[in-house]
């Protein structure tokens, strides 16, 4: 006799989960990681040089001069920079030397992410961001700071249904309300100095993402929007520089993709450098950024260093 085993079988709705009760905080009451008084300064242009000429002509040394020369050249003619910026950028308090690069010309359009764009609205907003994950995800609190659920969905909604790409949006709120810590954010910086700024979501990755108030439709509009912004800045940088710093994933994606479709235009991009910064050699960023993009044509460098260090040495080397 064969005895055929019974399975139960729990299954599962589709039901969205209901985000109308949930709990949050001011922003400010917060105990955040990264303060404004920590962040830091730009320092005098050229006060370096001397130092980063004196580097050996080897390895990464060699790599760091050959940056700085194609970032100087495409500086003096106007053939466009443009930096790709993950969240560990603005947390570590570098938003100032960016700002400082965007006043001095070093920066003709900036990419960034999700995450990158709540750090630096929290920091435009109260001075302060990156909060406490361990601390915070126990009791429920992680990513429910009121302001940043409510004002960033609000502004990019609102922005949206006017036309606006989705850090157009965001960028334009900051402008509008002029908060105290302005100074130190690279979106309100983006918006007093007009240098278009694109963000690239992926749903769901964000703690915005977690409020009532988000929209999947002016997110997804909104994101689309910039991805096509963000192809039309690739396709000028035709003797120009791209760097990525700090974005292991979604900003190489986009970016290889944005290669593609300008080539698609018949936009070779035969002479372009590319750069990636972070703290660690990861496979996306060497391969959608260094490699494919200046295979057989332009130049691709990859610079192991901590940002916080890395950054603000690249931004002092580079002549006014």
């Amino acid at each position: 006799m064969v005895r055929l085993r019974c399975w139960t079988i729990v299954k599962f709705d589709y039901i969205e989960f209901d985000l109308s009760g949930i709990s949050t905080y001011p922003l400010k009451s917060r105990k955040s990681k990264a303060r404004v008084e920590d962040f830091a300064a730009p320092a005098p242009p050229g006060s370096v040089a001397a130092f980063v000429d004196s580097l050996p002509d080897i390895l990464a040394a060699a790599d760091f001069k050959a940056i700085v020369r194609a970032m100087t050249e495409a500086h003096r003619n106007h053939a466009g920079i443009v930096w790709g910026l993950g969240a560990h950028v603005i947390k570590t308090g570098l938003g100032p030397v960016i700002v400082d690069l965007m006043e001095r010309g070093y920066v003709s359009a900036v990419a960034t992410h999700g995450a990158a764009v709540i750090h630096d609205f929290e920091v435009a907003l109260v001075g302060a961001t990156s909060e406490d994950v361990d601390e915070a995800l126990g009791p429920g609190r992680f990513g429910m700071a009121d302001e940043t659920g409510r004002l960033l969905n609000g502004a990019i909604s609102e922005g949206v249904a006017a036309g606006l790409g989705l850090v157009q949006s965001v960028a334009r709120f900051l402008a509008s309300r002029s908060p105290q810590y302005a100074r130190s954010s690279v979106l309100a910086a983006a918006a007093r100095l007009e240098i278009p700024v694109t963000v690239h979501v992926a749903v769901g990755t964000d703690i915005t993402h977690m409020h009532p108030a988000a929209s999947g439709a002016s997110l997804g509009e909104g994101s689309l929007r910039d991805f096509r912004y963000f192809v039309s800045n690739v396709a000028r940088l035709e003797r120009g520089v791209y760097l990525n710093c700090g974005s292991a994933v979604v900003l190489p994606e986009v970016f290889l993709k944005a290669v593609a479709l300008a080539r698609n235009h018949g936009i070779p991009l035969a002479a372009l450098t590319t750069v990636n910064l972070d703290f660690v050699r990861q496979y996306r960023p060497q391969t959608n950024v260094v490699t494919r993009p200046t295979a057989g044509t332009g130049r691709g460098y990859s610079i192991v260093g901590h940002h916080e260090i890395m950054i603000p040495l690249l931004a002092a080397a580079l002549s006014s």
